[in-house]
This record gives structure tokens, C-alpha cells and sequence, in this order.
């Protein structure tokens, strides 16, 4: 822990915390290993790491999406992030909430538009309204659809099966 970290009270670290992808699943797991050197934000190209409260890498999907590159894996020296090429880098998926504008009447499919997986469709309801649903298998939860809604009601959150 750093000193400013812990005159500003910053104990614990962040229990909802997007970790980048690769890293240790689990949360202590993580903890012990990753050492908040700070070389894998600058690896990201898609510039989407940010750090938590103690200095350890959180992703911030706000700034765009995970290309999936890896550059952030390599680039870790602990193995905090440990690129596995079979499977998954995470078990993230994205989740769409009421304050979709699409369930409102207004058309809107941003999130859609940038989901390049195609996870992301809209069944109409009637009325100019339309229902977003995750095909779940298909998303990546690479988080691109986040950044772009305009009311914020795209977020990415674990699998609710655990599967990766």
C-alpha cells in the first residue's frame, strides 16, 4: 500500500471492481499478486484501465470497450493477468436496465450498432417500443455497448451461471 493510499484511508480494495481481463479470478488471489505496478494501463490501446481506490487495475467501460488484445496481460510482470489463449478472459456479460430509451418508444440501438458479436437484439412490443435482450452465449462482455448508451442503462456484470 502506498502512503497516499493510506493517509487517504484507502485500505480495502474495490469489491466491485472490473478486473482486466485475464486476471486471477479470484479476488484474494488477485490481491496477493498484482503489486499496482501500473504497466498494464498504459498497454491498453483501447485506454479503458483505469485504477481502483489502492492503485490496482479496474476497468472503466465508460471509455470504450476490451478489443481483447492481451497487450495488458503481457505486460504484467506478477501474474495478477495471465493470458490463457482456450477459453474465455472473463465471465462477464452485458445486461441492458429499464431506462433503456428503446423500452420508452424511442428508437435507439446504439448498443446494438457497436455490438460486434451481434449479442445484442430488439424484439418489438408494440407501440414504437421495443425490448433489448443479451444473448448470453454470444456476448463477449467486452463492454462496447457501454460507453455508447446515452442514458446509461447498459452495464457489464458477471455471468449470473458463472460460465465463461
Amino acid at each position: 500500500m502506498s502512503r497516499a493510499g493510506l493517509l487517504r484511508g484507502r485500505f480495502r480494495p474495490d469489491a466491485n471492481a472490473i478486473r482486466p481481463p485475464w486476471a486471477l479470478v479470484d479476488a484474494q488471489a488477485f490481491a496477493s499478486a498484482c503489486d499496482a505496478c501500473g504497466r498494464c494501463g498504459p498497454a491498453c490501446p483501447e485506454g479503458i484501465i483505469a485504477v481502483d481506490r489502492i492503485g490496482r487495475p479496474q476497468i472503466d467501460f465508460a471509455k470504450g470497450g476490451c478489443s481483447f488484445c492481451g497487450a495488458c496481460a503481457d505486460r504484467c510482470p506478477t501474474g495478477a493477468l495471465s493470458r490463457v489463449e482456450e477459453g474465455s478472459p472473463w465471465s462477464l456479460v452485458a445486461t441492458i436496465g429499464a431506462a433503456c430509451l428503446s423500452l420508452a418508444g424511442t428508437d435507439c440501438r446504439m448498443c446494438q450498432d457497436h455490438c460486434d458479436p451481434a449479442a445484442i437484439r430488439f424484439r418489438p412490443l408494440g407501440r414504437g417500443r421495443w425490448l433489448p435482450t443479451v444473448e448470453e452465449a454470444d456476448c463477449t462482455g467486452c463492454g462496447a455497448c457501454v460507453a455508447v448508451c446515452p442514458v446509461g442503462a447498459v452495464s457489464v456484470v458477471s455471468r449470473r451461471n458463472g460460465d465463461a
